[in-house]
């Protein structure tokens, strides 16, 4: 790897484009999508890539009928695709809805669906990331051009894994060497630049149409947190959805030989200046050398648990202790539980945020699974956690439930804040140390790193796993046959050929959407 070091320039300083932040991610994009096999991908990159394609699908599934959801997959109905001839194949499919999309749209689509119950893959480091966002996008648009007769025609499955390899990369090292959260900006800001870099290694462009991708992408992609402070909204859902839409439309802009705001991270004003530390402050990149294997995603970790992933670790911490000593799960008997954990768990999901609404039994499913004294206080009672019946009004109304979660707080602790940020991610920690206190005067204190789910962890996921995960989150929803149609393409994508690529869909019967504008 190598790090490239990125600032805030005055605009007198002519910083040149090969310099740029946006031009290294360009030419990292179009290094990856030389060569028509997946030779040059190491093996354990391809099936990961496959592991994640079935995990997206995985948690889209359980949240067909949900209302963001349902509302998104209307919005996407209301522009079947249009130009070519529907028999030709062209447009994007979309979960759980018949015909075909623009692909802009079916991204917007499943990018919803796979973010509405945060119980897809993570990567943490300087700031935080859901890498497997930009799935849905790249398959759109993958399912799109696959029939096309055009300059982007023949897409085929090794090219979606060469840009899926892309994406994962571009956006894993920017959130090693940027943090959003620091300034308040949302996370989905490295998600634009990421979608847009792997769009354009699907589709083999220049460096200089990556480059001008990137910059839009980045420019209509950062927001602030408030969609995920105090009274989270349905919004939080929509934003990477949001973002992926937003790199499909600039790359289709790009290649139309439409330009950037230059320098988009370096600039007077740019992002760095206005946004971030200002001028004065180096962040640093590491990249990949060219030629140099893109391994990001292996550095990257799936969800076991419907929640906010830095609440993982604790609920299997929680629902072990809570069997081991059952007086943990009796608020009656509980004095206090404290948290010790990283300043990022305790500011983004503990009590350091201040945010009332993390224990308030009305909260919305967006807030719960941003609380973690809600979340540790539900898996000691119930010994584990569920996607849907751990979120339900009577299960956070619920008088003892109420009662032991105000007795958990979180505090700071430098070690587990200093292990959080780890610079090799198989020591990084995820967890911290519980201290309860009973009324009888007795204390239990245990500790997780991570979850047991993570490649570090007790039971690392593996394929099994993540099918696994497939086929629950399935149940009751898709039809047996569906989902063994499903996971026989998911897991083939590697080969599949271009009119295969219409099958990365699940089939299933949803409600009629009710209308909008659209």
């Amino acid at each position: 790897m190598q790090t490239h070091q990125v600032r805030a320039h005055r605009s007198d300083e002519n910083l040149p484009r090969e310099e740029q932040l946006a031009w290294k991610l360009a030419q990292l994009a179009a290094d990856t999508a030389r060569g028509g096999s997946l030779d040059s991908i190491d093996s354990d990159v391809v099936d990961m890539v496959v592991n994640r394609v079935i995990d997206d699908a995985a948690v889209a599934t359980a949240s067909l009928s949900r209302a963001p959801v349902v509302a998104a997959r209307a919005q996407a109905m209301a522009h079947p695709t249009s130009g070519a001839a529907p028999s030709q194949g062209t447009g994007s499919t979309v979960h759980g809805a018949p015909g075909r999309y623009g692909p802009e749209w079916a991204a917007w689509a499943n990018g919803v669906a796979v973010r509405e119950l945060d119980f897809h893959d993570t990567f943490l480091a300087a700031d935080y990331s859901h890498p497997g966002d930009n799935i849905p996008p790249v398959v759109a648009v993958a399912q799109h051009l696959a029939a096309s007769q055009g300059p982007f025609g023949g897409v085929t499955g090794a090219d979606v894994v060469r840009a899926l390899v892309t994406a994962y990369e571009v956006q894993i090292d920017l959130v090693r060497g940027i943090c959003l959260h620091e300034h308040k900006i949302d996370h989905v800001a490295h998600l634009g630049p990421s979608a847009a870099a792997g769009l354009g290694a699907l589709l083999r462009l220049p460096p200089l149409q990556v480059f001008h991708a990137i910059g839009q992408a980045l420019h209509t992609t950062t927001a602030t947190r408030q969609s995920r402070k105090g009274e989270i909204s349905t919004w939080k859902a929509h934003a990477p959805a949001f973002a992926g839409k937003a790199a499909v439309e600039a790359v289709d802009r790009a290649v139309r030989g439409q330009t950037s705001p230059t320098p988009i991270y370096e600039g007077e004003d740019g992002v760095i200046a206005r946004l971030l530390s200002g001028f004065g402050h180096v962040y640093e990149v590491p990249l990949p050398e060219p030629g140099e294997q893109r391994r990001g995603i292996l550095d990257s970790y799936t969800k076991e648990h419907s929640a906010e992933y830095q609440a993982q670790a604790w609920i299997d911490l929680a629902r072990r202790l809570g069997a081991q000593h059952p007086a943990l799960r009796d608020p009656s008997q509980v004095s206090s539980i404290v948290l010790h954990t990283s300043h990022h768990t305790h500011h983004v999901i503990g009590s350091g945020a201040n945010d009332p609404q993390k224990y308030d039994p009305t909260a919305s499913r967006e807030t719960l699974d941003h609380s973690i004294p809600y979340i540790v206080a539900v898996a000691l009672q119930d010994g584990g956690w569920h996607h849907e019946r751990s979120y339900t009004p009577e299960r956070a109304g619920r008088p003892d439930t109420v009662d032991l979660w105000r007795k958990v707080t979180t505090v700071e602790d430098p070690e587990w804040t200093r292990r959080y940020h780890d610079p090799d991610p198989l020591k990084r920690a995820f967890g911290g140390r519980l201290e309860a206190e009973l009324v009888d005067g007795s204390r239990v204190v245990e500790e997780i790193a991570v979850a047991d789910a993570h490649p570090a962890g007790a039971r690392p996921f593996a394929r099994a796993d993540y099918v696994a995960k497939f086929r629950t989150l399935a149940e009751g929803v898709l039809d047996d046959d569906e989902v063994e149609r499903f996971l026989d393409v998911a897991q083939r994508l590697p080969e599949l050929e271009p009119g295969e690529l219409s099958g990365l869909t699940v089939r299933a019967r949803t409600a009629t959407p009710a209308g909008g504008i659209f």
